[in-house]
């Protein structure tokens, strides 16, 4: 598979990466190791949902962190911002505005060590067969769960089940409180992972957009659930040689599960029957009617994101609808072949020659 570009001008982490900052002392970044280690080895070799999955998903959180300046560091720079006014001038001395200290108090420290914590351990030991099959087959997650968010809740499960080994244990110098804050936070951005809720979300969240209040901790946690959403399912945003590959891998393990529930005689979803699906009808119409409208509704509160991950979405809209068109296109060929070549058979007859004249022997 084609490796995944750079969205954005992200830097790589150092001592001064949030993440880094929210975990203190040098000494507490010994376990990071240790425990990236262990939840590459907690990811299952699938097609889709694998680390590389993972990867991608953390990668993009970063990057729309940076970009949408939620980090407390800085802003984007002004050549990424051709949506928005210029930067407030700095005060004398090299200070900054009050607008510019605005933009470092959206999200804590805290937040952002929760968003990516919870980004790279979002899809943690994924079997590759999506809770409608795990509920209808009524497997071992199923009943554990009582058929809610049967994956989220075991990728949470897993997630601190690594923490819980001293060696794995990021947070092992958090107190107490922080922990638990930490720990609900991951739960919460994770389980918004299951798209079964993403109506729900998308709801919620709209309603807080008409007055977003960043001092208000539930408008500040339904934004950190589409964040996690956004990412989860942002493939379409990269470029279209990084995009695709992804998109074969995500039909190959539908058509994995598919076939597995036709041999278990279990309902199957239309989208993930290789009977019904092509590449391009997958696409369509979640780009139309899930991928372009969740970050619509980001771009409002983020104008930067238009240029940089909305635009990309509507160009693979129009990528997909045209591969649809040429593929409609070859079905009414094929199918004027088939049916010419059905009529040659009936017609033709032993003995008869072009104009249906029998032939004469000599």
């Amino acid at each position: 598979m084609a490796g995944c570009s750079v969205v954005g001008h992200c830097r790589a982490p150092g001592p001064h990466c949030p993440v880094m900052v929210s975990l203190g002392t040098p000494d507490a970044w010994e376990p990071m190791g240790a425990g990236a280690l262990c939840v590459h080895d907690n990811y299952r070799n699938n097609p889709f949902h694998n680390f590389r999955h993972c990867f991608c998903v953390t990668q993009m959180m970063y990057s729309m962190v940076w970009l949408c300046g939620l980090q407390g560091l800085s802003p984007p720079p002004l050549s990424l911002q051709p949506s928005l006014s210029p930067p407030p001038p700095a005060l004398p001395g090299g200070g900054q505005t009050s607008d510019s200290l605005l933009i470092q108090e959206k999200f804590s420290q805290m937040d952002i060590l929760v968003l990516m914590t919870a980004a790279i351990c979002h899809d943690l030991d994924h079997p590759g067969y999506n809770n409608t099959y795990q509920i209808n087959a009524r497997t071992e997650l199923a009943v554990r769960y009582n058929d809610i968010s049967p994956l989220e809740n075991h990728h949470c499960a897993i997630a601190f089940q690594i923490l819980a080994r001293p060696e794995c244990n990021i947070f092992s110098s958090v107190p107490a409180e922080g922990f638990r804050q930490i720990r609900q936070g991951m739960i919460t951005l994770i389980l918004a992972t299951d798209m079964a809720r993403h109506a729900e979300i998308m709801d919620s969240f709209k309603e807080k957009m008409e007055n977003f209040d960043y001092s208000n901790e539930e408008h500040l946690t339904l934004l950190k659930m589409i964040l996690i959403k956004c990412c989860d399912i942002s493939n379409e945003v990269r470029p279209m040689e990084v995009a695709e590959p992804w998109v074969d891998c995500l039909l190959e393990e539908y058509f994995m599960q598919s076939d597995r529930e036709k041999s278990e005689g279990l309902p199957v979803a239309p989208f993930m029957d290789r009977d019904k699906v092509t590449k391009a009808t997958a696409q369509i119409g979640f780009i139309k009617f899930v991928l372009i409208p969740m970050f619509e509704t980001v771009t409002k509160l983020f104008p930067i994101v238009e240029e940089t991950m909305l635009r990309p979405l509507w160009e693979s809209r129009e990528h997909y609808e045209e591969l649809k068109q040429l593929d409609d296109a070859m079905k009414e060929v094929n199918k004027g072949s088939a049916e010419d070549t059905g009529r040659r058979v009936r017609d033709w007859r032993p003995g008869r020659t072009k104009g249906g004249h029998k032939s004469q022997a000599h």
